[in-house]
């Protein structure tokens, strides 16, 4: 059976938070047919099959669906492979090229705006009030609600809820990242979920960077739901 490595992306200060992530390394090894299943198995918010590594070529799933692009995978998968020997400068998923870099722990990918889903957006007065959210806003499947922490300091309280794409509520999303970077139009530092943190600044090419810290949780063998 195909190996499992299970992450943590978006780590924020002192361990907290973190999006599990799925990476199947030898993902040629998983049927293109069965890799849906297998993601929604799994259960995380994504899972990736890696078909070539060192070209940087992958897919994404949801448990529902498979993403051309999507911010905590990427981050991942470039951590995850450079840890293994593949220091590969650019990722390939469906999407498009997606540059790589590593700086102080951090591992920083760049991705455009249109190749995220196409969230909504609502902004409230406080962080308080993103908080004390119990799900996603009436009549939303696929949202951003966020908060200025500290706009003179560029932070943000986030919550992401994606039920449309088999996510009821994300840890840690790059892609809303991406999109509300370029919404802004500013550096941003992102405070999601349960304490994931993510970085993220538009370029003067219209794309925008995104980086966070990932850990390893395991190494298992993939049996099967």
């Amino acid at each position: 059976m195909p190996e499992l490595h299970v992450l943590k992306v978006f780590v924020g200060e002192g361990d907290a938070g973190g999006n599990p992530l799925g990476v199947f390394l030898e993902g040629a090894e998983v049927p293109e047919w069965d890799r849906q299943a297998v993601a929604a198995d799994l259960g995380f918010s994504e899972t990736v099959f890696v078909d070539d590594p060192e070209r940087g070529e992958l897919r994404i799933f949801t448990p529902g669906t498979e993403l051309p692009f999507a911010g905590h995978p990427l981050v991942g998968t470039a951590w995850l492979l450079a840890r293994e020997g593949w220091g590969v400068s650019v990722l390939r998923p469906p999407a498009g090229e997606v540059r790589v870099r590593f700086e102080g722990g951090v591992t920083f990918i760049t991705g455009r705006p249109g190749w995220a889903p196409a969230f909504e957006e609502i902004e409230l007065g406080s962080p308080a009030e993103v908080e004390a959210l119990v799900g996603p806003p009436e009549g939303h499947d696929l949202v951003g609600v966020w908060a200025w922490e500290d706009e003179g300091a560029g932070r943000v309280r986030v919550r992401v809820f994606a039920p449309r794409v088999g996510v009821e509520e994300d840890e840690a999303t790059g892609a809303h990242a991406v999109r509300l970077a370029a919404l802004l139009g500013r550096r941003i530092k992102i405070r999601q979920g349960e304490g994931s943190l993510i970085l993220a600044e538009p370029r003067a090419d219209g794309s925008v960077e995104i980086g966070g810290r990932t850990e390893l949780v395991d190494v298992r063998e993939y049996e099967g739901g």
